[in-house]
């Protein structure tokens, strides 16, 4: 079967592999329809890396998928042959201190799809745990399932933020992190809400989707802008989805006092810089953002009822052939590209 495999940095080959066993007791074969590009397999493509995580052989990308299940192993009664479901990249061991906490995305022993040295979705068929299987509603298409783990990772940032009805926020980064960040504020009652970018139609996009003001970070600093629209108290809760090692530091200046930041996006480097002194002063609650624990029944919930639009984030589709290409359009944000998606 094909599936695009990362041999280094900037070099996504579709090859031929193996396809994927019979299923085992627990897991699922599921025929893979759609996968997302999420911005951590941009860092692995430009890279080669994220932090000191490293490719060291060739990787087969992708970990936003949907598909059709299409063999089930034994003592699997949840999902059926036929069925769509969205994909949870994730398997945790379950038996960790983490895990029995229910913080199983931060899980030491996680295997995650794309992430080395574990195997993603980009191919043409997979085998999964079925325990990690959601049948998709009736409403929602394989894109719109694949968008789910974006989502997810959305409502588990908004969830840290503590966020309550008409507290502030403001969101910088307006990829489909923040783009689905801002929803799920907005499903939360959290209002205003500024966003920043200094991507022209993304800051339309997230004024559609209901941003009070878009700051174009390109004409005044959004930290500047944001004290400027609080009159110099801050927003209640601030979250970082862009991938630069600035924006902490900027949603620190932009928080109010006793506020909260949620660093979600991943930065270029494996550092970055606080101001210490206004963050300390402030007693800001820092926290990061790990994926996500187990939240895909409330992200098919909140798309399938129409809470959130999960369509207009996939601006590009590709078919799996096309996989390098819709790598550099990704990543090199080509054409008002939001979330390129590969169909399979």
């Amino acid at each position: 079967m094909k599936a695009a495999r990362l041999h280094g940095p900037r070099d996504l080959r579709v090859d031929r592999v193996a396809p994927p066993g019979p299923p085992g007791p627990g897991e699922a074969v599921v025929a893979v329809r759609a996968v997302g590009l999420c911005g951590s397999d941009l860092h692995y493509w430009l890279d080669g890396r994220i932090g000191e995580t490293r490719l060291e052989r060739p990787l087969i990308m992708g970990h936003e998928p949907a598909g059709e299940i299409v063999a089930v192993g034994d003592n699997v009664t949840h999902v059926r042959p036929g069925q769509r479901v969205a994909i949870d990249p994730a398997v945790p061991c379950g038996y960790c201190e983490w895990c029995a906490a229910g913080h199983p995305n931060l899980c030491p022993h996680v295997r995650f799809f794309g992430s080395p040295p574990t195997d993603g979705a980009l191919r043409e068929q997979l085998c999964h745990p079925a325990e990690c299987l959601f049948p998709l509603p009736e409403n929602l298409t394989f894109t719109d399932g694949a968008l789910c783990e974006t989502l997810g990772v959305a409502i588990h940032a908004v969830d840290l933020s503590h966020l309550q009805p008409g507290q502030t926020a403001a969101i910088l980064g307006c990829g489909p992190v923040g783009l689905m960040t801002l929803q799920v504020a907005r499903c939360a009652g959290a209002g205003p809400i500024y966003v920043a970018d200094e991507v022209p139609e993304r800051l339309a996009m997230a004024q559609a989707l209901g941003a009070e003001l878009a700051i174009d970070v390109r004409m005044v600093p959004s930290e500047r802008a944001i004290l400027d629209l609080t009159d110099g108290r801050g927003v209640d809760a601030m979250f970082d989805c862009a991938t630069s090692s600035e924006t902490p530091a900027q949603c620190c200046e932009g928080t109010k006092i006793g506020g909260r930041v949620v660093l979600v996006g991943i930065p270029p480097e494996n550092s970055f810089t606080l101001h210490h002194a206004s963050a300390r002063r402030k007693g800001l609650t820092v926290k990061f953002a790990r994926r996500m624990p187990a939240v895909y029944p409330r992200a098919l919930h909140l798309a399938s009822r129409g809470m959130v639009q999960m369509d207009v984030l996939a601006t590009h589709s590709f078919p799996l052939d096309r996989a390098p290409e819709a790598f550099a359009v990704a990543a090199e944000r080509r054409d008002g590209v939001i979330k390129a998606v590969v169909e399979i």
